[in-house]
């Protein structure tokens, strides 16, 4: 890909003003300034923020991606996920904001004890360090290695954790976010002007429509046997993994938490909702597209569905250049900069929304554990040196994923096994007055030892797992549960305090009904709620 001087100039002018943006609003006075930016932020902001986070320079590709491969499937997970942001806001937020907690696991150990603390902030930095941030930074890289061929990968991710970490380590969590809502801003209008371009030239949408009409391109609901997403993984396997990331997972709900107020926390998480709604047209309709536009220029590519190996191996087509082929092909000089930007954006927001999780973890789950007189300045300093020490490393086993992929792909098949015993916990704490501390350790234990054994079944003794994951997922959740409940009721009840204030009861839903009495609809998170769920069934019934 051949740059104008003009694109060059907007995506410097970019990578120099967003760092410019986010060290003006950085905060690091004490440590609720630095990780939780004070828990000063505004709805708007939280919503912008999360999109953004949640938006990886990966998800533009795979978004894209899977539509060339297999059509609007992967939509399932957004519009389900929208759901899961519904019930997060109604139950599990007020609690999350309210206890004034700095980290999930820190909620882990008021509700039950410090070993389910511990167990979850461990594994959780871990896949922070080795995968999120590496795995940012090495497809990241891959982009603009496309845009400028000639510089060495390892320059690029170095050049990448700078930007990033220019500002995270130095002005927190309050940075992040900042830099988030322009990034955010930037990602949405870019996306559109690409799927706009790409709509136009394959003829609008009429001519888009009748070329995908027939088959499963433009079908939510497939076949159980679908290997993207068979109905029944629809229903049961994609709220669990959608409850485990937008609902327990450190990175996105720590933007949550640092909300000035419940009210804002909640409608910033349902405008992320709305803006998750219109993914299907910005990110994955312009994949299918490139399918119709037969982007890559293969004669002989028939318009069916195709595996990505497939695709790859016979066809010589790699469908993680879907998105920046479109970039190439259909947009002018000045909007490529933009689009470019966006992509930047992509890696910048999530590499640095995984440097403030990383960093908190371990300031507030292990370090004020072990050094208890700890003031909050000094907390402050430990959390930018962890935030260094993650970004080294992150830099330094970035170039080494290609070589160990396998690595990679093993960890992310844990994480989804791992996930549903996470969810299970959460939900039965919240829910359930008489599951106490050892059975919630057991039942997390219970999970990493299923997991354990399905990945030996698979890559140590070969034995073949026919199911697909997001079938695996009940089963996990499912057993996991059980040995938590069983555990609970063969020992000792918890104690009154861990149940009374970390449990809901009827009694809250109650008195937030007497607080939205004469509350106008716009502000009211309930009346958001029921239509953001209404426009989710109608988006889904148009494609169903």
């Amino acid at each position: 890909m051949e740059l104008h001087y003009f694109d060059v100039l907007i995506i410097v002018a970019f990578m120099v003003g967003i760092v410019w943006w986010a060290l003006k609003h950085g905060k690091s006075r004490d440590s609720d300034s630095y990780f939780l930016a004070g828990r000063s932020s505004t709805w708007p902001v939280i919503g912008l923020s999360l999109f953004a986070a949640s938006v990886s320079s990966s998800t533009l590709m795979g978004h894209s991606g899977e539509g060339f491969i297999s059509g609007i499937a992967v939509f399932n997970y957004n519009w389900i996920s929208i759901l899961v942001m519904v019930f997060f806001v109604m139950f599990f937020l007020p609690f999350y904001i309210k206890s004034g907690i700095f980290t999930m696991p820190e909620f882990l150990e008021r509700r039950f004890d410090n070993r389910s603390r511990v167990y979850f902030s461990f594994i959780t930095i871990i896949g922070n360090v080795f995968l999120d941030a590496a795995a940012a930074l090495y497809t990241g890289a891959l982009i603009i290695k496309l845009i400028f061929p000639d510089v060495e990968i390892q320059w690029i991710i170095l050049g990448m954790a700078l930007v990033a970490g220019s500002y995270t380590i130095i002005g927190g969590l309050s940075s992040a976010i900042n830099a988030d809502v322009i990034q955010a801003a930037i990602l949405i209008v870019g996306s559109t002007i690409l799927s706009f371009f790409a709509l136009k030239e394959i003829g609008g949408w009429n001519e888009f429509y009748q070329m995908f009409n027939e088959g499963v391109w433009l079908k939510l609901t497939r076949p159980l046997d679908d290997p993207t997403v068979p109905w029944l993984g629809m229903i049961v396997g994609i709220p669990i993994l959608g409850f485990y990331f937008w609902c327990n997972n450190q990175v996105m709900v720590q933007r949550v938490l640092s909300a000035k107020s419940v009210d804002h926390g909640r409608r910033g998480v349902l405008f992320v909702g709305f803006l998750y709604l219109f993914t299907l047209f910005i990110f994955i309709m312009p994949g299918v597209i490139a399918r119709g536009l037969n982007l890559f220029g293969v004669d002989d590519l028939p318009l069916e569905m195709i595996g990505g190996q497939a695709l790859s191996s016979i066809y010589g087509i790699n469908t993680d250049e879907v998105y920046p082929h479109l970039i190439a092909r259909l947009l002018p000089v000045g909007l490529v900069g933009i689009i470019l930007a966006a992509m930047i954006s992509a890696l910048t927001s999530t590499l640095s929304a995984t440097l403030s999780s990383a960093s908190t973890l371990f300031t507030m789950d292990f370090y004020s554990k072990w050094d208890k007189k700890a003031d909050s300045k000094k907390l402050v300093r430990v959390g930018r040196i962890t935030a260094v020490v993650v970004l080294v490393i992150a830099v330094a086993w970035a170039p080494f994923i290609q070589r160990f992929d396998s690595l990679v792909s093993y960890y992310q098949e844990v994480i989804s096994y791992l996930a549903p015993p996470i969810v299970g916990v959460f939900f039965l704490g919240l829910f359930w007055r008489r599951i106490n501390g050892i059975g919630a350790f057991t039942g997390l234990i219970s999970g990493l030892f299923l997991a354990s054994v399905l990945m030996i079944m698979k890559y140590i003794l070969m034995i073949e797992v026919n199911v697909h994951f997001l079938l695996l997922a009940p089963v996990l959740l499912i057993i996991s549960g059980i040995v938590t409940i069983v555990v609970s009721f063969n020992t000792q009840k918890p104690l009154a305090e861990k149940v009374d204030s970390y449990t809901w009861t009827k009694k809250i839903w109650k008195e937030e009904s007497q607080e939205l009495q004469g509350v106008i609809w716009y502000k009211n998170f309930r009346i958001l709620s029921i239509l953001l769920v209404l426009a989710c069934f109608m988006m889904y019934f148009m494609f169903i």
